[in-house]
C-alpha cells in the first residue's frame, strides 16, 4: 500500500525534528494519519453552521440537545447527555488529555522543563500496548521483557503481531537483574536496527519496583546503547504508578529520566486511570511520548498524536465519552488525593502483613518470596511442587484462586484479600503444598 499524502505530511514533520523516529516507526506507523473526512467536516460544521442546520455527526438530537433516554440518564447522575452519550473526539477529551499531562508533571519531578507530547486516550492500558505494537512493531522486531511479565503482552505483540520477544531474569542478589537486562540489550542491539525494551513497575505479576539506583542504571544502559548507534524504544507500562509501599522504590515513572536522554531513544508512557484512580471498567488509558526534538517540538508531538489518533479511529474509533468525563470531573474533586492515599494505605497494610507472614520460617521448606514492595501482587517461588498443580489443588480442595506462572511461580493479587484473611490464606496453601508433597 502506499503512503498518502496525509501521512507523507506527518512523516515529514516527524522526520524533521528527529530523524531516528521515522526510522522507529512500523511500515503501519509510517501509514498511518488522522482522517479528515466526515470528522474535520463535521469540527467544522460545529463552528460555522447553525445547530438548527447541522446534518453533519451521526447522533440524534432533540430540541437541539442530545437525544436521551430517562433510563439511561437515571444512572449517570449529574453527568449531561453532551458529556456521556455522543461520540468522544479520537484523540481523547481535550481538557481530559491537557489534566492528565499537568498531573504527569506534578507526580515526576525528573519531566521539569522536559517537553512530552500531549497524551492520548486509549481505551484502557491494553489497548494502548496494542496501539503502541500497531505503530512502531513489524512482524520480526524485538521486544525485551524480564521473565517476569504480563502474559497479555505475548497476546498482542507475538501472537498477533509476529514479535519476537526476548527475556531476561528479572532477579539477581534481591534486586533487578542489570547486569542480565544490560546483556540481552546489547544482545539484540548487535543484530538489530531497533531494539523495543519494555520497563514495568510496579511489575505484574511480582508487584517490584526499582530503587533509584537501579533506575539511573537502567537510564544509563539505555542511553549508552542509543549513543552507540541502535534505536531504542523505551516503554513504561505504568498501569500501576502510585502504589508503593517502602521507601526504597523510586516514586516517579522512568519515562519522566528517559524522554529527553537522547535523539535515538523514544520513550513512550502507557499509563491510564484504571488504578491510579480504581475505576477498572471506565478503560481509560493514556499513551504519551517523549524524546530529544530538534525543530518544533510541538508540531513534531502532534504529529505523533495524529497518527495514534489515526490508529485509534481505525479500530475503536474513539474511548467512551462518559468513561472519560467520570475520570475527569475526579480528577477535579478537591478530594481524590485524600481519597486515594486511604486506599492505598489499604493496600500497604496487606502488603506489609503479607511480608512478614510468608517469610515466616515455618514455610521455607516450601517457598521462597520474589521481592514486592508495591503494586497489587506478590510471587511465591515453590521449591517442591509444581504451580499449576498446587494452583489446582488449591482451588478444588481449599476454594483458593491463585494464578500459576511457569513451573514455580504462583502470584497472590492481595489486593482482592482483606488484611483479616491473609494469614488463613497462606497457611492454607502452604497446608496444601505439603499435601501435595
Amino acid at each position: 500500500m502506499e503512503i498518502t499524502p496525509a501521512a507523507q505530511e506527518l512523516n515529514a514533520i516527524i522526520k524533521s525534528g528527529n530523524s531516528y523516529l521515522i526510522e522507529m516507526l512500523s511500515k503501519t506507523g509510517r501509514r498511518l494519519y488522522f482522517p479528515k473526512g466526515i470528522l474535520s467536516q463535521s469540527a467544522e460544521a460545529r463552528t460555522k453552521a447553525y445547530d438548527k442546520f447541522n446534518a453533519t455527526i451521526g447522533i440524534a438530537t432533540e430540541n437541539l440537545h442530545t437525544m436521551c433516554l430517562p433510563s439511561v440518564m437515571g444512572n449517570l447522575n449529574d453527568i449531561r447527555p453532551s458529556d456521556s452519550l455522543t461520540y468522544a473526539p479520537s484523540f481523547g477529551i481535550p481538557t481530559l488529555r491537557r489534566e492528565w499531562k499537568d498531573m504527569m508533571y506534578k507526580k515526576n519531578a525528573s519531566l521539569k522543563d522536559r517537553s512530552i507530547s500531549l497524551p492520548v486516550v486509549t481505551c484502557g492500558i491494553t489497548h494502548g500496548v496494542s496501539v503502541f505494537a500497531d505503530m512502531f512493531l513489524d512482524p520480526d522486531d524485538v521486544a525485551i521483557f524480564p521473565d517476569k511479565m504480563w502474559g497479555n503482552n505475548y497476546m498482542v505483540m507475538s501472537v498477533r503481531g509476529d514479535t519476537h520477544i526476548r527475556n531476561y531474569p528479572m532477579f539477581a542478589n534481591g534486586g533487578f537483574n542489570l547486569e542480565g537486562f544490560e546483556k540481552t540489550v546489547r544482545n539484540e542491539a548487535e543484530n538489530n536496527y531497533k531494539v523495543v525494551v519494555f520497563l514495568n513497575f510496579p511489575n505484574n505479576p511480582t508487584g517490584y519496583t526499582i530503587n533509584e539506583k537501579e533506575a539511573d542504571k537502567i537510564v544509563e544502559i539505555l542511553t549508552r546503547v542509543a549513543e552507540e548507534g541502535t534505536n531504542i524504544i523505551a516503554v513504561t507500562d505504568d498501569a500501576y504508578f502510585g502504589l508503593r509501599y517502602e521507601e526504597a522504590p523510586i516514586k516517579e515513572s522512568l519515562f519522566a529520566r528517559l524522554c529527553n536522554s537522547h535523539k535515538r531513544l523514544l520513550a513512550v508512557k502507557l499509563d491510564g486511570a484504571t488504578k491510579e484512580i480504581f475505576v477498572w471498567g471506565l478503560r481509560v488509558g493514556f499513551i504519551t511520548y517523549g524524546t530529544v526534538v530538534e525543530t518544533d517540538y510541538a508540531l513534531v508531538y502532534e504529529a505523533l498524536e495524529k497518527k495514534t489518533a489515526g490508529n485509534i479511529r481505525g479500530t475503536v474509533s474513539n474511548v467512551s465519552h462518559a468513561s472519560q468525563t467520570i475520570v475527569l470531573k475526579t480528577l477535579r474533586s478537591p478530594n481524590l488525593a485524600e481519597e486515594q492515599k486511604l486506599k492505598v494505605e489499604i493496600l500497604k497494610k496487606r502488603a506489609l502483613l503479607i511480608k512478614k507472614i510468608a517469610a515466616d520460617p515455618k514455610y521455607a521448606d516450601a517457598w521462597e518470596m520474589y521481592p514486592f514492595n508495591s503494586g497489587y501482587f506478590m510471587c511465591l517461588k515453590l521449591k517442591t511442587v509444581d504451580a499449576e498443580k498446587a494452583r489446582q489443588y488449591l482451588l478444588n480442595d481449599y476454594k483458593i484462586g491463585l494464578i500459576s506462572i511457569g513451573k514455580t511461580d504462583l502470584r497472590v493479587a492481595f489486593s482482592s484479600v482483606d488484611e483479616e484473611n491473609l494469614e488463613d490464606l497462606f497457611e492454607h496453601i502452604y497446608k496444601g503444598i505439603k499435601e501435595l508433597e
